[in-house]
């Protein structure tokens, strides 16, 4: 009888993985298609991982999308948002302002957020830099991610109080599959911790 019972839960158990594995990826890579941008107040890069001083690839991709939409925008600010890891010479943000200067965005449009480690404290602390700056209530903003990322960015920033828009860059190949599954299980833990 307790065997019967073991085997019910965790066919029940296993059905919730699979649906809730199905619904999240599928909004995931929905948010991360979808490209629909209204007038924003700030763009805001998140910071991925460093070579050294070398954005990886995955923070290159964010970078080339990112500075395209800039120079289309030529008055739009932009906040690079990314600390410093243990084995990064410098801090993402620090990698992503000298990209952008070598790319010809002007300094003056670029502010830099070096403190965060986790994608909550990039959209934390860059949403607490605009209230600083512009006292906004609900600042929109334009959050530049690998598509994979977009959904949960945009989870967060809403949370926080802004209204968000995403800009999906690519995903580089090579991380392509790790990252949508890891991404899953980043989204469950976000929606119940990041607060």
């Amino acid at each position: 009888m307790l065997n019967k019972n073991i085997l019910k839960i965790s066919k029940v158990i296993i059905i919730i993985f699979i649906v809730s594995f199905i619904l999240i990826e599928g909004f995931i890579i929905l948010d991360g298609n979808t490209n629909r941008i209204d007038q924003v107040d700030y763009m805001i890069i998140l910071g991925a991982r460093l070579y050294g001083d070398v954005p990886s690839p995955a923070l290159y991709e964010r970078l080339k999308v990112g500075e395209l939409y800039l120079k289309d925008n030529t008055n739009l600010k932009v906040i690079v948002s990314g600390g410093q890891g243990p084995d990064e010479y410098i801090s993402e943000a620090k990698a992503m302002e000298k990209y952008l200067l070598n790319s010809g965005i002007d300094s003056n449009r670029i502010i830099i957020e070096n403190k965060s480690t986790t994608t909550f404290e990039n959209i934390k602390n860059s949403l607490d830099i605009i209230e600083e700056i512009d006292n906004k209530e609900s600042p929109r903003v334009l959050l530049v991610t690998n598509s994979f990322h977009i959904f949960r960015s945009k989870l967060l920033a809403n949370r926080l109080g802004a209204k968000a828009y995403g800009l999906p860059a690519e995903v580089p190949p090579t991380i392509l599959v790790p990252q949508y599954i890891r991404e899953y299980f980043a989204v469950i833990k976000s929606f119940v911790l990041d607060r």
